[in-house]
């Protein structure tokens, strides 16, 4: 699948709930959010054949994510289902890492060797801030439980926000140097109707001259498309672990955006950061469509995928996109 901007279209992110155990304060509002009911997200049956439509047409990665994947019930069979699907080279898993203690060894069963964990603060009082309530020790123990079964590698992504997390950068080195992870910095992004832009934002330039200076990063040569996606990753001289930076804000990577979301509610996305275009998949799937139906709408929003997203100089001059991150799937 190649847009009209020459990029080839092969990564699918899915989401299967939007619902989460964390209310993550650039996630969604204080209040929380009105969830789906059960009959408004798409059943795995319904997933599993987007799935092997978008695979004919060339998708070879997904990534599940949430909300927090991990509460939907029957997401370890999904995965499994996944990974019996023929084409698919490569199946991930983002989760907040809440309850991947309980889930390690029954995901790495089912075949997922790839996590990402999100963690945005190494101290228990500020995680619990940041999250509105989530138990720091308990992500600790499923990181651990989760290299323990055997997941390699191990990504650990952290929103840095300036004033909340940006003193606790040296420590996060530390984890991936101690640990042999990949610590992956990312650019605080307008989304959703709650954000607070400004003070914030901390660009990705700042945090790798601030590393730079006491261990030098040496460029890690990645494919363009590969398993990091738009991170550029870094190994530091001497020692074990690597830094990625996710720069959305400072360094647009829309040139080489090789993806699509699958919304909870049947929504194909086309960008993170734009509300348009999106197409309706659930209507027609619960119509009984045919497969050639289907295939004809992810071409059309493929056809309609935007070269980029809107990115002013100022920062609160961005155009956010309106859904809340937790509806979308990151």
């Amino acid at each position: 699948m190649i847009d009209t901007f020459k990029r080839e279209i092969n990564y699918l992110r899915i989401s299967v709930t939007d619902r989460c155990n964390l209310r993550c304060v650039y996630c969604m509002p204080k209040e929380g959010i009105s969830c789906l009911g059960h009959n408004d997200i798409l059943r795995y049956e319904e997933m599993l054949r987007v799935v092997r439509i978008a695979v004919q047409q060339g998708i070879t990665k997904i990534r599940v994510t949430g909300g927090e994947p991990l509460v939907r019930k029957g997401v370890v069979d999904f995965l499994a289902a996944l990974g019996k699907v023929e084409g698919l080279r490569d199946i991930s898993l983002t989760t907040n890492g809440i309850l991947l203690e309980r889930f390690a060894e029954p995901l790495y069963e089912a075949g997922i060797r790839r996590i990402n964990v999100s963690l945005d603060s190494l101290v228990p009082e500020k995680y619990r801030a940041i999250t509105r309530g989530g138990d720091l020790e308990r992500v600790l123990r499923g990181i651990a439980k989760a290299r323990e079964a055997g997941f390699d590698p191990i990504k650990i992504n952290v929103v840095v926000i300036k004033g909340f997390n940006d003193d606790e950068i040296d420590d996060l080195v530390r984890l991936a140097s101690e640990n042999d992870y990949q610590v992956r910095f990312i650019e605080y992004m307008p989304i959703g109707e709650n954000m607070e832009h400004d003070f914030r934002y901390l660009s990705n330039d700042m945090i790798m001259n601030r590393i730079n200076a006491a261990i030098p990063l040496i460029p890690v040569d990645v494919a363009p498309g590969g398993n990091n996606g738009p991170a550029r990753i870094f190994k530091m001289k001497d020692l074990p672990g690597e830094l990625g930076f996710i720069s959305a804000m400072s360094h647009q990577f829309c040139a080489t955006c090789n993806r699509l979301r699958l919304t909870a509610d049947g929504r194909l996305r086309a960008c993170l950061l734009a509300d348009d275009p999106e197409v309706d998949l659930m209507s027609p799937l619960r119509s009984g469509c045919t497969d050639s139906r289907l295939t004809e709408l992810i071409e059309w929003l493929i056809s309609m995928k935007p070269e980029g997203y809107h990115c002013a100089s100022n920062f609160t001059a961005r155009k956010k996109c309106a859904r809340n991150m937790s509806t979308i799937g990151g």
